[in-house]
């Protein structure tokens, strides 16, 4: 039964006017607006009036917007550096099934409008609209914060998750600490620099799912507004000429994502978060084309955590339609996108050709993309690492000696009692996603190690992830995981490790892995909610 069959229902059709809608609405097609409004998370706490222009532009283009704040806001900020975390990325799969339940329920939305903002939220409507494939879909994300100051340096929450360590050891003062705790995240939107949240706004745009502009329009600029309203118009156009997120989220349109997401050096998370949404879109993900895509791709942007700029720096170079006119040699140009095809979107760009923030692809930060996939005998199956964020001045072969963890929290006091020495690589394990469960982020102890100006001499491994604010030889997504009995299960205090950027591996030397596999024994952390129980025995082996 299609939309307009639902609405003539009997009971269908007197619950809608019990909305409050009228005999001129209700034969209206019918648009379904999702977002995830809370006040706890600053990337949310504006998504309802971001709901209220898309729904104006509905209205103007012949069309009825239905509200629905359905989905989770998790944030990360707030969840980090406490169990909290473990129930972070679970919130993803949270955020696609409450969509789709809610539109399959429902059977009367011709399409939908998905607005999202922090860093499981945009994975997790984007695996819902590629489940409601069928539909037409647009995104509207929620846009940047604007950087803090403090003392006049530029600040952001990266910039405060350093302080704590700095405090710790007595690096700075009361004062100081007070002070970049209150001017680091100053307005309402994700983090202001490319961590987990902007990068998959900038993913969803190179995807060709919003309009041009939109990844990095501020949640406080007026722009974002407009944007918004312009996407209220263009879904009614979308529903009107029948273009689905199926024709827009093909093989190619992967492939492109991929190339900017290695261009401008994004979150790690962004390699956890396109597989899956691939997956949903009916295509198989091979690891290896992060590799291939990556060696291919100039790196054009360093953001904070990688460099000085932030959002708003990258926004006023262009954003990302400066990004793909620089890079269209490398696209594919054979996809659709919600407003418009690649080569117009590119043709239409006002590139001054101005470097500062974002490089040419002649002169590029480094010839070779932002992220990385790397093997070797500790991480057989594979493990995560943004190389545009490890300083220039690190060796290509790094050398250093096992400091072993079985949680994160031990791990960040150990670095914050200043324990932490040059050549250490901190190893932290059982925080995979059976593990944990829930695959903890590592900001705190990777900040940590940051902060007291050790990233270019300590190296941290991690069967769990890292945020988008993680900076430094800092390598996660380790398979198999250590409750799996992967390798990193087996190593001990004082080990030798070796990183080799050059090889792209990570090996374990002169150890009888075998032998310790023989007397190996599981480290089980409890489960004290169904979320987190249901959660392990999704991945555990």
């Amino acid at each position: 039964m299609d939309a307009k069959q639902v609405k003539k229902l009997p009971a269908a059709r007197a619950c809608l006017y019990g909305t409050g809608i009228d005999k001129s609405q209700i034969d209206k097609p019918s648009v379904a607006i999702v977002y995830s409004q809370n006040e706890i998370c600053p990337g949310h706490v504006h998504l309802d009036h971001l709901a209220s222009a898309v729904q104006r532009g509905v209205a103007e283009a012949g069309g009825a917007g239905f509200k629905m704040n359905l989905g989770l806001g998790v944030c990360d900020g707030i969840a980090m550096g406490h169990d909290g975390m473990k129930y972070s990325l679970p919130s993803r799969e949270l955020n696609r099934d409450s969509v789709v339940d809610m539109i399959k329920a429902h059977g009367l939305f011709e399409g939908v409008v998905y607005i999202g903002a922090c860093d499981k939220n945009i994975p997790g409507y984007l695996m819902a609209a590629a489940a409601l494939k069928d539909m037409p879909g647009i995104f509207v994300t929620a846009g940047p914060m604007l950087p803090g100051n403090v003392d006049g340096e530029g600040a952001d929450v990266v910039t405060a998750f350093a302080a704590d360590a700095q405090y710790a050891l007595d690096k700075i003062d009361q004062n100081k600490y007070d002070k970049i705790m209150e001017e680091s995240c100053p307005t309402v939107g994700s983090c202001a620099g490319l961590f987990t949240a902007n990068s998959m706004a900038c993913v969803t745009e190179a995807l060709g799912l919003t309009l041009p502009g939109m990844a990095t329009a501020h949640a406080v600029d007026n722009k974002k507004y407009r944007l918004a309203t312009q996407t209220g118009r263009r879904i009614m156009e979308l529903l009107r000429s029948n273009v689905t997120v199926s024709d827009i989220l093909t093989e190619e349109a992967f492939y492109n994502a991929l190339v900017v997401d290695m261009a401008i050096g994004a979150s790690t998370n962004t390699v956890l978060h396109v597989p899956a949404i691939a997956k949903e879109a009916g295509y198989d993900f091979d690891l290896e084309k992060i590799n291939e895509i990556s060696e291919n791709t100039p790196n054009l942007l360093r953001l904070s955590p990688a460099g000085e700029y932030r959002m708003n720096d990258f926004d006023r170079a262009g954003g990302i339609p400066v990004v793909m006119s620089r890079l269209r040699d490398l696209l594919n140009p054979n996809v659709k996108l919600v407003a418009g095809s690649l080569e117009s979107r590119i043709n239409d760009v006002e590139d001054n050709g101005n470097t500062d923030v974002i490089k040419s692809v002649e002169k590029p930060h480094s010839s070779s993309g932002g992220i990385a996939v790397y093997r070797g005998n500790l991480a057989p199956e594979g493990s995560v690492i943004k190389e545009s964020g490890v300083d220039p001045a690190v060796s290509s072969r790094f050398e250093g000696t096992a400091r072993v963890f079985e949680d994160e929290l031990d791990a960040t006091e150990y670095i914050k009692a200043g324990k932490v020495v040059k050549g250490d690589v901190v190893i932290i394990r059982y925080e995979g996603p059976a593990g944990g469960p829930g695959m903890r982020e590592m900001l705190y102890p990777t900040s940590a190690i940051k902060g007291l100006e050790m990233d270019k001499e300590v190296a941290l491994l991690t069967d769990g992830r890292f945020s988008g604010g993680t900076a430094g030889i800092c390598i996660g997504h380790i398979e198999p995981e250590a409750y799996n009995k992967g390798p990193i299960a087996l190593v001990e205090d004082g080990d030798k490790i070796v990183i080799d950027m050059d090889k792209k591996e990570i090996n374990l030397v002169d150890v009888d892995l075998q032998s310790r596999a023989e007397n190996w024994e599981r480290v089980e952390k409890p489960t004290p909610t169904k979320i987190l129980s249901n959660y392990r025995k999704g991945f555990a082996k």
